[in-house]
C-alpha cells in the first residue's frame, strides 16, 4: 500500500498492511535533517521581497525538502505546515508539493472554526458573554464555522486532502465548558464544519488535548474520520477509548509527550508499545505522539518512537 492508502484505510476503519503514522506538526526538521521548513526567505514577513522568479524557486526548494523529510519519516499525512496563505504563496507551494509526491501521501492543513479555550486575559469576557449574550455568541459561532467552511473549500481546491481541526477544548481536568454548554456552543458548529468538509471530499481529524472523556460522545457524534490526540497526560487511556468508540472513529496518538521530554528511554518505549498494543487491533488507528514532536525535544527520543513503530507496525 502507499502511505496515503494506509491513511485512508485507517480513517475509514479498515485494516491497512501496517499502522500508518504522521504528526500534527513536526518541529524537529532542523535537528534531524539540517534546516527549517520555513526559511527566513519564505517567511511571511519576507517572501513579498522576492521577485516572482525567486519566489517560485524558493517555494519549489521548500516543497522538495518537505517531501524528502516526510518520505524519510514514512508519514502517511504531510502535516498542516507551509508558507503563509497570502499572495498565492500557499497555492504555489502546494502545487509544487503535489507534483513531487503525486498521490502517494495525503496533505493536511489546519481547518477548525469553533470556539477553543480562551486565553487567560479573555476568559472572563468569554464566560460572561456566554451567559449575558448567548444568542450573540451563537451568531459568532455560526460566522466562524461558515468562514472555516469557505476556507477549507478553497484549500481543498488547492490540493489539500485532510483537514486538521485544531481547536483545543480540554484541560487535564476536563472540557473548558460543561457538556451541556459544549453541546450548545460548539458541537453543532463542529458538526457543520465536518459535514461540509466531507461533502467536499476531505478527510477530517479532530484534535484537542486534555481530558476529552466527558465530551467523547459529542465529538464522535460530529462524525470526524478521526480523533487526535487521546492525551495520556490527562489520563485518557487509548485502551478504554478504543473499547468505547473504536468501531465508530479512527484514533490518532497517545504516545506520551511528557515522557519524551522528561521520562526515561524506557518510559518512551513503554508508552509507544502500549499505544500500538491497544490502538492497532482491528485497524482504525494512526500512530503518533499525544501532541507534536516539539522544538527542543531530544531527537533521539523521537527516533525511539519511530523505532517502536517499525518493530510493531505490521498487521
Amino acid at each position: 500500500m502507499t502511505p496515503k492508502e494506509r491513511a485512508v484505510a485507517a480513517l475509514t476503519l479498515q485494516t491497512p498492511d501496517f499502522v500508518p503514522t504522521f504528526e500534527l506538526e513536526f518541529q524537529l526538521e532542523e535537528e534531524m535533517f539540517g534546516k527549517k521548513f520555513i526559511t527566513d526567505e519564505i517567511h511571511p514577513n519576507n517572501i513579498h521581497k522576492l521577485s516572482q522568479k525567486e519566489k517560485e524557486k524558493k517555494l519549489y526548494e521548500a516543497a522538495v525538502y518537505m517531501a524528502d523529510v516526510y518520505t524519510k519519516l514514512e508519514y502517511s499525512i504531510i502535516p498542516g505546515y507551509g508558507p503563509d496563505d497570502k499572495n498565492g504563496s500557499l497555492e504555489l507551494f502546494l502545487k509544487y508539493l503535489r507534483e513531487i509526491i503525486g498521490d502517494t501521501m495525503m496533505i493536511g492543513y489546519h481547518g477548525d472554526g469553533t470556539y477553543s479555550i480562551p486565553s487567560g486575559e479573555r476568559m472572563y469576557e468569554f464566560s460572561y458573554a456566554l451567559v449575558d449574550d448567548p444568542d450573540g455568541m451563537k451568531k459568532r459561532a455560526e460566522e466562524m464555522a461558515n468562514a472555516a467552511i469557505e476556507r477549507n473549500k478553497r484549500h481543498q481546491e488547492m490540493g489539500i486532502d485532510c483537514m486538521l481541526l485544531c481547536s483545543d477544548y480540554c484541560y487535564n481536568s476536563g472540557p473548558f465548558l460543561d457538556p451541556e454548554m459544549f453541546s450548545e456552543f460548539i458541537t453543532p458548529y463542529l458538526a457543520k464544519i465536518i459535514d461540509a468538509a466531507k461533502k467536499d471530499g476531505l478527510y477530517t481529524i479532530k484534535h484537542t488535548d486534555g481530558n476529552i472523556m466527558p465530551i467523547l460522545d459529542q465529538l464522535v457524534e460530529c462524525k470526524p474520520h478521526a480523533i487526535h490526540s487521546i492525551d495520556p497526560m490527562a489520563g485518557v487511556d487509548i485502551r478504554e477509548v478504543k473499547r468505547l468508540v473504536g468501531d465508530k472513529v479512527c484514533l490518532c496518538g497517545n504516545v506520551h509527550c511528557a515522557a519524551l521530554q522528561t521520562g526515561t528511554d524506557q518510559d518512551v518505549i513503554d508508552s509507544a508499545e502500549y499505544c500500538l498494543t491497544y490502538g492497532k487491533p482491528g485497524g482504525g488507528y494512526i500512530y503518533c505522539t499525544s501532541n507534536v514532536p516539539f522544538r527542543g525535544m531530544d531527537p533521539d527520543r523521537y527516533r525511539l518512537v519511530q523505532d517502536v513503530w517499525k518493530r510493531m507496525r505490521d498487521y
